[in-house]
């Protein structure tokens, strides 16, 4: 089961020559005074639009009166907003796309993350077209770079749409844009290739993680899930250990195989290896993902109500398996071991329960209060895994907790661990448009997870929730060695999106944080 892929390729054509379906121009929404306006029609006014950069020619073509028209249409310019105008043979394409970047910027292009969501936002509203063009707003200076990456990304990713189980043909449901041709000053720049090599990688890390959380959970349990993961990363070049329900229970991974042991599908931990040639920069990166391929809460059994959703609660294994295939694409100058604990969690006659105490793979022992607090459970035993073999860097990523949500939204992770690391996670984060959030670890959440009976009790003592989030963190804490820079990303909100597409996010899995895994990687081993 795969997504359908759109292409990406440089152009330096003049635009209004482009032999495509549509071509694609921003513009600016414009504050402007009672005698700046454009008569509707009907009486009314509307507020002037002004066109961004890279929309000159096409402008021309239109002989000045393209925003006029654009703003009849009610174009306001509005971030995202995309209105489609027909070009009646006054440029080679039939059809203009403008779409909408917000307030032009004083002094400066538009952000990244603007031009990310603008070109998303663009692809997916022309589904149906065969290749589109994209004449979007590219500064001349540094930050060059940054925003043809951001446009090739947000092309990308918005011409994502899960394949589906659907047995006959959605006469509706228009394709994805095949292809993406995006309007450069110099196509043969290797800047700019190199930017879209780059981007073609990462989006195919981020599809592939849509794929994984958006599949049935009949058809990706956990043996199905490693293979498939195993499989990929083979191809990738990559190094791979599986470890099986035997090999687990050998090796004392007792989390991941009390969690696993409620389901006739078993648990599995997979580990990915990259080496760069000569040996990199010598700093080991670890990244580690939760992987509960479907999450019933197991004897503490969810409500009924959204548990469908629960087959996304993998979306922190399937984000680091994925970046593990860029990463070997992109080969940065650090060597990365991932870890993706793989489990069901289910209720059955042979679950673990509450009052089970557990002993993990660093050797402490653990009170199980409540099986739905499962995920922490596998967690512990991968990232003491990760701490055995060796790394000066570690990043969890899970969907962890629903206090994430509670406390930050469903678009911002939350971030906990070694301050100066959460810090980078949170710069990674806004830079690449998946924002983090840093939050505390207070001793008194430690306190109220002591355990009479073991060395920690899995979830607060007395059941209290506060602070839910944070006793996640505060829990995974005890199974980071105390040399090692970590943090830990709670994805539970960001990971799954369930409303309306909106820039180049689709319904379903989003992918989040493999983009924000890979600049932390790159940054690691660039500066250390």
């Amino acid at each position: 089961m795969t997504s359908s892929s759109t292409t990406l390729s440089l152009v330096d054509t003049d635009p209004a020559e482009l032999a495509v379906d549509a071509i694609v121009i921003g513009v600016h929404s414009q504050t402007t005074g009672s005698d700046d306006v454009v008569p509707a029609g009907n009486g009314s006014y509307t507020a002037t639009l002004l066109l961004a950069s890279g929309a000159e020619s096409i402008a021309a073509a239109f002989d000045g009166k393209l925003t006029e028209t654009l703003a009849l249409l009610g174009a306001t310019g509005s971030p995202g907003e995309v209105i489609k105008l027909a070009t009646l043979g006054t440029v080679t394409a039939p059809l203009v796309a403008a779409v909408g970047l917000g307030p032009e910027p004083t002094g400066a292009a538009p952000a990244p993350e603007t031009l990310r969501r603008a070109a998303g936002a663009a692809v997916r509203a022309l589904a149906g077209a065969e290749r589109v063009a994209l004449t979007l707003p590219l500064p001349d200076d540094a930050d060059a770079p940054a925003a043809l990456r951001a446009v090739a990304e947000g092309a990308l990713l918005g011409g994502y749409r899960f394949a589906g189980y659907k047995t006959r043909p959605q006469p509706t449901r228009r394709p994805p844009v095949a292809e993406v041709a995006v309007h450069v000053p110099d196509a043969g720049d290797p800047t700019a290739q190199a930017e879209v090599a780059r981007a073609r990688a990462v989006a195919a890390a981020v599809r592939l993680t849509r794929d994984w959380v958006n599949m049935a959970p009949n058809e990706l349990r956990p043996p199905d899930f490693a293979d498939a993961v195993a499989s990929a990363a083979r191809e990738a070049g990559l190094g791979v250990e599986v470890l099986d329900e035997a090999a687990l229970a050998a090796g004392g991974y007792g989390g991941i195989v009390a969690v696993g042991q409620g389901s006739e599908a078993p648990p599995r931990l997979v580990k990915l290896s990259y080496t760069p040639e000569g040996g990199g920069s010598g700093r080991t990166v670890a990244l580690v993902g939760k992987g509960i391929t479907f999450d019933t809460g197991g004897i503490t059994i969810k409500p009924a109500q959204g548990m469908w959703e629960m087959k996304s609660d993998m979306g922190g294994a399937a984000a680091v398996g994925a970046a593990m295939l860029a990463v070997a694409a992109l080969k940065p100058a650090v060597t990365v071991h991932a870890y993706l604990p793989m489990a069901e969690n289910m209720p059955s006659g042979t679950a673990y329960r509450p009052g089970d105490v557990i002993t993990m793979f660093n050797g402490k022992r653990v009170e199980v209060l409540n099986t739905d607090a499962e995920g922490r459970m596998v967690l512990g035993d991968a990232m003491a895994r990760a701490c055995a073999d060796g790394c000066d860097y570690l990043l969890e990523t899970s969907t962890l907790t629903g206090g994430q949500v509670v406390a930050l939204g469903k678009r911002v992770a939350g971030v906990m661990g070694t301050p100066e690391l959460c810090e980078r996670v949170r710069v990674a984060g806004d830079t690449v448009g998946e924002p983090a959030w840093p939050m505390p670890m207070p001793e008194d959440v430690r306190k109220g997870m002591d355990s009479d009976v073991a060395d920690i009790s899995q979830v607060n003592a007395g059941m209290d929730r506060a602070g839910h989030m944070i006793q996640g963190a505060v829990f995974l804490r005890e199974f980071v060695t105390d040399e090692v820079a970590w943090a830990h990303i709670d994805i539970a909100g960001p990971s799954y999106h369930v409303g309306e597409p909106f820039g180049y996010w689709t319904k379903g899995g989003t992918g989040v944080p493999v983009r924000m895994l890979l600049e932390l990687v790159e940054d690691i081993a660039a500066n250390g």
